[in-house]
């Protein structure tokens, strides 16, 4: 694909026909997992074959690949189910999820009791930990993972729920900030939208995740621990995700550079949907609250 150009009001922002453009530019990727490497039901090759082409560039220093994934379970889960999807190990160093950093935020509330608010398959993030499950009249603070039932439900079925741990004033920890997630063709609503009511609500929401700064500075972190170096610098540093919202915003806020991969969250409103040809997306792309620095349609070197 040639590339061409779209403007986001004063600036430019290429459109990419695959990250080999501008890897070499790079010592750390950041990747999305959700949307960029899968679908939630199979792994999508060219994203697992472009991550190991960057991870095998020569360089300075060794390029790194973390992922950082705002699912609501620790690493080793989530790399469970990468491989499950059929995503190679050679694709990746790392993995930081919004689940790691909930679970530290847990335990620094010591056997405070929790209320889980969630799926049972999210049980994993509580693995370990002293604090004791207990139910909503009995909770310190709420751990908000997702919908009991996400298939059939939305945030307005947890509004009864919401107001009764607001009435209550019972701080939550957003264990995925996500509004929603691709499940094949499907949009799932996410933790995030139970976090997102809640705060429209009065409530209190603390979130381990993107877009906030914590997550990218422990994925940064462990990038330079993998070869006991300093941190890459902020312009050595790109972020990939298919979110507007959570990944470009947040490598706005923390410094670094971004690719937002068009057919993944946003591909309806793009349109380009079942095979459907990226088309033109600066209208769209002028009316968010923060640009990428490039855009591709998928993950591919």
């Amino acid at each position: 694909m040639a590339q061409t150009r779209i403007r986001p009001g004063p600036g430019e922002v290429p459109v990419l026909g695959g990250v080999a453009e501008m890897a070499s530019r790079f010592d750390v990727i950041l990747c999305d997992v959700w949307g960029v490497l899968h679908d939630g039901e199979r792994a999508h090759a060219a994203a697992g074959d472009a991550l190991t082409r960057f991870r095998a560039l020569p360089g300075e220093r060794p390029r790194r690949v973390v992922l950082v994934s705002n699912a609501p379970r620790p690493g080793a889960s989530v790399q469970a189910q990468l491989d499950g999807f059929g995503l190679p190990r050679s694709a990746y160093d790392a993995i930081v999820t919004s689940g790691d950093l909930t679970r530290a935020l847990i335990a620094e509330r010591g056997e405070a009791p929790l209320y889980h608010l969630g799926p049972d398959r999210d049980l994993p993030i509580f693995a370990g930990l002293s604090a004791p499950r207990v139910p909503p009249e009995e909770a310190a603070h709420v751990v908000c993972t997702g919908l009991f039932d996400d298939e059939v439900e939305t945030a307005e079925d947890y509004r009864p729920l919401l107001a009764t741990l607001r009435e209550r004033g019972l701080p939550m920890i957003c264990a995925n900030p996500d509004l929603v997630v691709e499940r094949g063709a499907r949009l799932i609503p996410c933790a995030g939208a139970l976090a997102s009511l809640y705060e429209a609500m009065g409530g209190t929401v603390i979130y381990a995740g993107k877009p906030h700064r914590p997550v990218y500075e422990a994925a940064v972190e462990a990038a330079a621990a993998l070869d006991g170096l300093a941190p890459a610098a902020p312009d050595r540093v790109l972020a990939i995700g298919d979110a507007i919202r959570t990944d470009v915003a947040g490598a706005s806020g923390f410094g670094i550079a971004s690719v937002l991969v068009a057919r993944g969250i946003h591909a309806e409103e793009l349109g380009c949907h079942a095979g459907e040809p990226l088309g033109e997306i600066a209208e769209w792309l002028e009316a968010q609250p923060v640009h990428p620095d490039a855009v591709v349609e998928v993950l591919r070197w």
